[in-house]
């Protein structure tokens, strides 16, 4: 028996034989033609919304990911400071992709995303990085800053497959989407966890360097509700499938917060799932944006928790301190 969260309410649902959709898709023979598909793609790249269309088979050059024909990995192991129904009391296992498609000049990871400290990892090795978290015994595959990845994650999850992964998937991505890569994944992931980072995309070209964030996120997360449903939590306590959406709440409600919340309330379901989180500090390049050169106060983060409420929305606890509040 496993639980829907339902708001502050646990429905029932039965998946005691829950197995990962990667895994159908694998016997099938579709995985294998999906990764083939996506390696297509990346010959014209339309793999995220910047639609660079360039090569990335033969160049990086024009390519915002700056990522080419292999992935490039800056770390993986278990992880134990994400939410509760991931890590679980083993950790879950996250694989850290360098680069990003989002320049977020306040970004708190900037030396993988922005510098892209990392080594290459053929598809192969990949494979044997996500066995090799099974057997350490992580509860799932999360696969973190992976949307310039998509095709490189195919390929190897149909590697891994083939040697015995049985583990549930996680797309935990900035939400910078294009409906385009998620069409490959359908049937692939089995967690989507997409941040929503603004609900305003004139605040997203001005802090993170991209156009239209605001639109394209929207979509993407319709389309992953669509493919995975609502977050399905088993007996265990460990989500087995479904959307969780992170929101990091930013000063002066520069991440247009009420915005957010008031589009998954109406657009994809008061179900849903909504971490909203308190840990923005100022990093990287925040000090040239003098809004941003300061931590959330306490009654900051107090509104975007009554705005969840009035919306009708559930979220889960926050999984960070709550002294990175400034006072104010």
């Amino acid at each position: 028996m496993a639980t829907v969260l339902q708001g502050n309410k646990v429905a029932s649902d039965r998946a005691s034989d829950f197995e990962p959709g990667y895994l159908r898709l694998h016997r099938s023979g579709e995985l294998a033609g999906r990764a083939r598909q996506a390696r297509e793609r990346m010959k014209d790249c339309d793999l995220c919304p910047r639609y660079c269309h360039v090569n990335r088979l033969d160049t990086i050059r024009g390519a915002v990911c700056r990522t080419g024909k292999h992935a490039v990995v800056h770390s993986f192991g278990p992880h134990h400071g994400e939410e509760h129904c991931l890590k679980g009391w083993n950790g879950s296992g996250t694989i850290f992709f360098s680069w990003c498609s989002l320049r977020c000049i306040f970004c708190q990871n900037w030396e993988i995303s922005w510098q892209g400290h990392g080594e290459e990892r053929p598809a192969d090795d990949l494979a044997a990085i996500m066995l090799r978290l099974q057997k350490a015994g992580c509860h799932n595959i999360n696969f973190v800053t992976p949307s310039h990845v998509v095709a490189q994650i195919l390929e190897a999850v149909a590697i891994a497959a083939e040697g015995g992964l049985k583990l549930p998937l996680v797309f935990n991505t900035s939400g910078y989407d294009s409906l385009e890569a998620l069409a490959l994944l359908d049937g692939v992931i089995d967690i989507f966890m997409p941040d929503m980072k603004f609900g305003d995309s004139e605040r997203a070209h001005r802090h993170s360097h991209v156009r239209e964030y605001a639109k394209y996120n929207q979509a993407a997360v319709k389309e992953m509700h669509r493919q995975v449903g609502d977050l399905v939590i088993g007996d265990d306590g460990l989500a087995r499938r479904g959307l969780l959406v992170r929101h990091l709440v930013l000063p002066d409600n520069i991440s247009a917060t009420d915005k957010v919340l008031k589009f998954i309330a109406e657009e994809i379901s008061t179900k849903t799932v909504v971490n909203i989180m308190d840990q923005y500090r100022p990093c990287h390049r925040a000090a040239d944006a003098p809004e941003l050169d300061r931590r959330i106060t306490e009654r900051e983060f107090e509104e975007a928790h009554a705005a969840a409420r009035r919306y009708g929305l559930s979220h889960l606890e926050a999984p960070f301190p709550r002294d990175l509040f400034s006072v104010r």
